[in-house]
């Protein structure tokens, strides 16, 4: 049965608007903390690039494990908001512990609790959002909430920048302050949960167990595409070594999800009227060769230049592969988000370290240059089966 609200005509539910907030404020104080991350990690506690690789590699395998389960609870409609809740609130709570580590290992690990609070929200919040949205809006409302989950990663940063550049704190201050818009996601998160047992049905009598025990080609590429692209730890890393200061880092950080966040609401848009595998081979081309300008860098202004252009990705895949995954998941959509974010979380994890390895012992031109080489061969072998399937199976009915 479909949603109440304005839905049908053309305005987006209640639901999706708050968690767009949800995602806003969440991502501003956990944004506060992530670019600080490569500097703390390196020179603060004295570790390496591996260890960068290694952060973000634990980091999203412990999500993609909890995403798996918490899929699969999320198909048992009445559990969504409770695991939605209890993710955000193991965040918020976990976050601001950063500040007193002494050790690379407990950094690690308390990013590592973090993102099984991610792991545990994350497919329930995609269910939801794909269930009480109209088939036809969905690639918008997934912009929206991915946009304004940028959005939040722009006011983050900007202020952690501020407390640094004028003396007022250091990292460590800096990381504990995120604790307070962390107290103010509970509050709406626990609202944004209300009323979310509504669905929209209408072209979604799809075959679940088909799409578990073999996932459709899209999947696999998705994954493929995680695997060979380059954590943005080590993108930040990059870009110290080509002579962004470490204080100005979190500014280069906001302005990155300037772009993210604009190009998330088009990126939504576009995966409405053109489709979302069509949406996702720009961002991959788009990937492949910002990758191998990277490698080619020699200034701080172009590192600069390239990092900004780098958000246009997030932004042509984000909304798409979402979309797409709400197709395919048809009335299974916590399973399906489960499976979605438990591979690609595999697949970063995988990636995160052995690029992170790669970068520690040849140097970053190497290893980007082996992740664009990736990315561009996933564009070409991409392109070939789009054009072999003509479109038809793989935009799953458009």
């Amino acid at each position: 049965m479909p949603p109440s609200g304005g839905a049908r005509s053309g305005v987006l539910p209640r639901q999706v608007k708050l968690f767009g907030w949800v995602s806003l404020l969440n991502d501003f104080a956990s944004e506060m903390i992530y670019p600080l991350l490569p500097a703390f990690v390196t020179g603060v506690l004295g570790a390496g690039p591996q260890a960068l690789g290694a952060l973000d590699g634990a980091a999203e395998f412990a999500a993609a494990l909890v995403k798996l389960g918490a899929g699969r609870l999320a198909d048992r409609v009445p559990l969504r908001g409770p695991l939605i809740v209890l993710g955000y609130f193991i965040a918020v709570v976990v976050r601001p512990v950063i500040a007193v580590t002494g050790a690379a290992w407990q950094v690690i690990g308390l990013r590592v609790v973090d993102r099984l609070g991610k792991g545990l929200r994350t497919p329930p919040r995609d269910a939801l959002i794909a269930d009480v949205t109209p088939v036809a809006l969905r690639g918008r409302a997934f912009g929206l909430q991915r946009g304004m989950d940028h959005a939040g990663a722009v006011l983050g940063p900007i202020l952690a920048w501020w407390l640094l550049a004028s003396g007022s704190a250091n990292v460590r201050v800096v990381i504990g302050v995120s604790i307070v818009p962390g107290m103010v996601v509970l509050v709406l998160a626990v609202w944004a949960v209300k009323g979310g047992e509504g669905r929209w049905m209408a072209g979604e009598a799809k075959d679940f167990t088909a799409f578990h025990r073999s996932p459709p080609p899209a999947l696999f590429a998705i994954s493929l595409f995680y695997l060979l692209r380059m954590p943005d730890t080590l993108i930040i890393l990059r870009s110290q070594e080509l002579g962004v200061p470490v204080a100005v880092v979190p500014l280069l950080w906001a302005t990155v999800h300037v772009v993210r966040s604009s190009s998330s609401f088009l990126g939504g848009a576009a995966t409405d009227r053109l489709g979302p595998a069509r949406v996702m081979w720009a961002g991959w081309l788009v990937y492949a060769l910002l990758a191998f300008g990277m490698a080619r860098a020699g200034t701080a202004a172009a590192a600069w230049g390239l990092f900004l252009a780098l958000g246009l990705v997030n932004g042509l895949t984000e909304s798409p592969e979402r979309a797409l995954v709400a197709r395919l998941a048809g009335t299974h959509q916590g399973s399906g988000f489960g499976l979605y974010h438990g591979i690609t979380g595999f697949a970063a994890l995988i990636g995160g370290v052995a690029l992170g390895a790669m970068f520690q012992r040849y140097g970053a031109r190497p290893a980007f240059l082996a992740s664009a080489v990736g990315g561009l061969g996933l564009v070409v072998v991409w392109s070939l089966v789009m054009s072999s399937r003509r479109g038809a199976s793989l935009e799953v009915g458009e």
